[in-house]
């Protein structure tokens, strides 16, 4: 008679069908790190190619070649980081897969960078180190290639240690560390990089509060209300007409001012045509979307996964035209100071550097964003879909305003403000708010359950509502980038020109 195997013991077959297994898992990972790898460097190679096409016969081509092929590199380095900024919290309120957020993302980064990123990319190439200082262009130009890849390894390696840094940081503290190293304290415009600093600083303190407004009226106007599901469908929509009235007046303001002149009372009337577009489409769409919904928070989050997936659009858009200068501001220096005396005085980066960034943050976003994504979405704080919309829109509001002022500001500093003050805020929330103690006091049980849920010592330490660690971590990231960046930027100026100059 054969021996059955012990119940708690796995058969030989079925140990060696898992080794197996765990060996295929591992050699799918490391063969889609190299792929990402491969695909990464041909575009880089495409990118240095597609400017050979350019500045091939003039002087300073291979420099001008080598900037494009380290922009190419920072710009897939940037979309890799920042993603967690664009995309992170709708993923992390499932509010869309990976899939369908990466390329949403990806799409949108291309079209702001192209429309809107020229005033960004102009305070980068010219407002912190102006060449009128710098007599040689030769050196000017070893400086900017110096600071792009100082900030390129620096945003590779917080990559790959998932931390979310700066890249804005990374650049500015790049370009001022180069130019220090080539000729001294006063090549840098001290005044226009504090008011980059003071927006670094206030950005994220606009964001919160508008994080913090949106959500109070979402709370006071929606989740709090006896009918959650009637307040819904009458506000929601509104929410989004408001959204896509904002951004059509921005982008006819601001879109349009390099192919004409469009008065922002114009703007307005149109962004004000759109919103009640937008709110009349949405109206019947919402209406349905409800029918057969439950009178409960739950119900909620359905009907805004749909505005937060365009709040999520929004934020890459809003991305793609203040980060694009990060990878190209350098570029379209060492352009202008190489290639085409014209362009010089032209307040229009040349098209084809801005096509190099913009496809280089979207490559990036596609081929390394999930390694970062989750983090801003899921573990600084628990975001349902509410929470999330609101991060997101402040953010995407507060980038572009920034952009459209020529301020290189922070979106990481910007999206985890946004996240940190939606999160301080339900923490004074529920403890404070007048209607939501009503609620409680009239017999709603699920507020009950929750608070009796989150009165748990061990769930309060489990679940608590902002991971102060991560808060921590970040901000000790924060404070050292620029040094180093600038520090590094440096090094590398002066090795190069011992080697080249």
């Amino acid at each position: 008679m054969a021996m059955k195997p012990p119940p708690n013991m796995k058969p030989t077959l079925d140990k060696d069908l898992d080794k197996i297994t765990r060996v295929e898992e591992a050699t799918l990972h490391v063969t889609q790190q190299l792929a990402g790898l491969g695909a990464g460097f041909m575009f880089v190679v495409l990118a240095a190619i597609f400017a050979g096409v350019f500045v091939t016969g003039t002087s300073g081509a291979v420099i001008i070649i080598a900037a494009v092929a380290i922009g190419a590199y920072m710009a897939i380095n940037i979309g890799a980081n920042d993603v967690t900024n664009n995309v992170g919290p709708a993923v992390g309120a499932k509010a869309m897969p990976l899939a369908a957020a990466l390329i949403i993302a990806a799409i949108c980064e291309i079209a702001g960078a192209l429309i809107t990123g020229g005033n960004v990319v102009e305070t980068i190439s010219s407002g912190i180190i102006n060449i009128q200082t710098i007599p040689d262009r030769t050196v000017f130009s070893w400086a900017m290639l110096s600071a792009l890849l100082a900030a390129g390894l620096l945003v590779n390696i917080s990559t790959w240690t998932k931390a979310p840094i700066s890249t804005t940081h990374t650049v500015v503290g790049g370009v001022a560390g180069a130019g220090m190293a080539a000729y001294g304290i006063g090549a840098v415009d001290w005044l226009s990089l504090g008011s980059i600093a003071f927006a670094w600083v206030l950005a994220p303190f606009i964001s919160a509060a508008i994080a913090i407004v949106i959500l109070a009226f979402i709370k006071e106007f929606i989740i709090y209300r006896e009918d959650k599901i009637e307040s819904a469908r009458l506000w929601v929509p509104v929410l989004i007409g408001l959204m896509a009235g904002v951004f059509a007046a921005y982008l006819i303001w601001v879109g349009l001012r390099q192919l004409m002149h469009v008065s922002l009372g114009h703007a307005s009337v149109i962004g004000l045509v759109t919103g009640l577009i937008a709110w009349r489409l949405c109206v019947p769409i919402i209406r349905k979307q409800s029918e057969g919904l439950e009178n409960r928070n739950q119900s909620l989050r359905i009907l805004f996964q749909w505005p937060l997936v365009l709040a999520a659009g929004l934020m890459s858009f809003a991305h793609g035209a203040n980060d694009v200068s990060n990878a190209i501001g350098p570029v379209v220096a060492i352009v202008r100071a190489l290639h085409d005396e014209a362009v010089q005085t032209s307040a229009r980066a040349p098209l084809w550097v801005m096509l190099v960034g913009a496809f280089g943050l979207s490559c990036g976003i596609l081929l390394y964003g999930p390694r970062l994504i989750r983090l801003v979405g899921e573990q600084i704080t628990k975001l349902n879909p509410m929470r999330a919309f609101c991060v997101s829109v402040a953010t995407a509001l507060t980038v572009l305003v920034a952009s459209r002022f020529g301020l290189p500001v922070s979106t990481t500093h910007t999206a985890i403000g946004a996240v940190f003050g939606v999160g301080f805020f339900r923490e004074w929330y529920t403890q404070a708010s007048r209607r939501r103690q009503e609620l409680v006091q009239a017999g709603d049980g699920a507020i009950r359950r929750a608070d009796r849920y989150a009165e748990n010592p061990s769930e309060v330490r489990r679940r608590y509502l902002v991971r102060r660690s991560h808060f921590m971590t970040i901000i000790a990231a924060w404070l050292v980038t620029v040094p180093a960046s600038a520090t590094l930027a440096a090094l590398l100026y002066w090795l190069m020109s011992f080697l080249f100059l």
